[in-house]
């Protein structure tokens, strides 16, 4: 049976408060109880001293006990409910009085109700007698006896204490469990509400409703980062969605642009229009490789992607390498009169050079189609800790920010306008990107519109 976050909160709150009042009260019940119930016997062990010292204290050296001190001493017994007996120094029986007979009857009234005071009538608990020496100025003077039973110092007052102490423990018991049930509820709302906004959104995500967000109030942490997560899914999802459709309608255009021209010209030389010269035939030609190059280069990207791409490794000076990848673009970029730097120093590093070439082949011939007038290229390489860093920085068109996410995906282009010439098959710095991760690295760009890019290659000599 599923139930809701709702209800298991509210239920584990409310059992949580239950626990706690229930462990709570017994715990502070027994606790008071047994203190209260020590002071009691405190308070009976102090009466029965004071009745022994009463008694020492109307002794009189010359005369003993009187009749008017022994109705003292009766008096005393009788408000206290103890059984006294006084013995002089032969240890005989000067006085008795016994007043524990009434208060157990009283006490079972107050207890149990006038309903139950026959069936416990006769039930006073085991009693105790204790035995004192009479001394009168270091001389003792007979002895005193005092009787009671053993729950005799749970008087009224005492009882009535306790069942009041039991009924604000109740009372306490059940507002703490009404404030608890309504403070569950409004806790598990605020922390289900903010969910289920996002379970909604995630199944409008998942039936294709890529607009789809979540706008959640709340100051709970991990329930912000939980939406903002979700709406940031939301976004990629769209962005990935967009990109998938104008992949698809790249991949069309690139594998459609030759087939029609090798078609176009074909009906010509069907119709007779033109003769099959062997210009013709190399125009065919070029068009068929422009194919294969691309249907190959979609073959290589798949494999670079794959996890364990095998790298074939060796130790090599790249700066060596990045002089000699820029020797060999000179004279493309002087064409147009482009000019091209480099800042290097002396670094060794164990790598795949095949794939050190291609990535660097990759970004410079990036650069160059983007290049002005005046166009300046500059390599910068530098070591940064553990890591190599080269950066390819240009004063070109730039990239606009809304592109500049999407670079590195596949058949991905900013610029819609621009010519299949210019544009290369738009998997480039895919592949790029592919060779850098293989040997563990990363690959960053910054641009601006106007002011040129530059590309950030970090790659990690750990492995040397």
């Amino acid at each position: 049976m599923k139930i809701s976050l709702f209800k298991k909160l509210a239920f584990g709150f409310l059992l949580s408060v239950i626990i706690a009042i229930v462990s709570t009260s017994i715990i502070s019940n027994l606790m008071i109880s047994s203190r209260f119930n020590d002071y009691l016997v405190a308070e009976q062990k102090s009466k029965i001293e004071k009745m022994t010292k009463i008694t020492e204290g109307l002794y009189n050296e010359k005369t003993g006990f009187s009749d008017v001190d022994m109705e003292d001493i009766k008096r005393y017994s009788s408000m206290e409910k103890l059984f006294v007996e006084v013995k002089d120094i032969n240890g005989k029986t000067i006085s008795s009085y016994d007043n524990t007979s009434t208060k157990d009857k009283s006490k079972k009234h107050f207890m149990m109700g006038s309903m139950m005071e026959n069936n416990d009538e006769g039930k006073k608990g085991n009693y105790t007698e204790v035995k004192y020496n009479l001394q009168k100025n270091n001389k003792k003077i007979g002895n005193i006896v005092v009787g009671y039973f053993d729950d005799s110092y749970i008087n009224s007052d005492a009882l009535k204490f306790k069942i009041t102490l039991n009924k604000a423990f109740a009372l306490s018991a059940l507002i703490a469990l009404v404030l608890g049930f309504f403070i569950s509820m409004i806790f598990s709302r605020q922390l289900s509400k903010p969910l289920v906004k996002i379970t909604n959104a995630a199944n409008k995500l998942r039936n294709g409703d890529l607009n789809a967000r979540c706008e959640v109030k709340t100051n709970t942490k991990e329930i912000i980062e939980l939406s903002s997560s979700m709406n940031f899914l939301g976004s990629t999802l769209k962005a990935q969605e967009m990109l998938r459709k104008s992949v698809t309608s790249d991949m069309a255009h690139e594998l459609r642009t030759p087939l029609s021209i090798l078609k176009a010209h074909i009906e010509a030389m069907l119709d007779g229009i033109w003769e099959p010269t062997k210009e013709r035939l190399e125009s065919f030609y070029e068009e068929i490789e422009r194919l294969i190059k691309l249907v190959n280069n979609l073959r290589n990207l798949s494999k670079l992607e794959e996890v364990n791409l095998v790298l074939n490794r060796s130790k090599f000076n790249i700066e060596d390498l990045l002089v000699n990848i820029i020797k060999n673009f000179e004279p493309m970029y002087s064409k147009k009169n482009y000019k091209l730097t480099i800042n290097t120093i002396l670094v060794i590093v164990f790598m795949d050079k095949d794939k050190i070439i291609q990535i660097m082949d990759n970004v410079l011939s990036n650069a160059y189609k983007y290049l002005e007038d005046k166009g300046e290229v500059n390599i910068i390489l530098k070591q940064v800790e553990d890591d190599i860093v080269i950066e390819v920085k240009d004063n070109g068109f730039g990239i606009s920010q809304k592109d500049l996410p999407y670079i590195f995906e596949r058949f991905y282009r900013g610029d819609k306008s621009r010519s299949r010439n210019t544009g290369g098959s738009g998997i480039g710095l895919t592949i790029t990107k592919a060779l850098v991760e293989a040997h563990g690295g990363k690959i960053k760009v910054y641009s601006e519109e106007g002011k040129g890019s530059e590309f950030i290659i970090i790659l990690p000599t750990r492995n040397y």
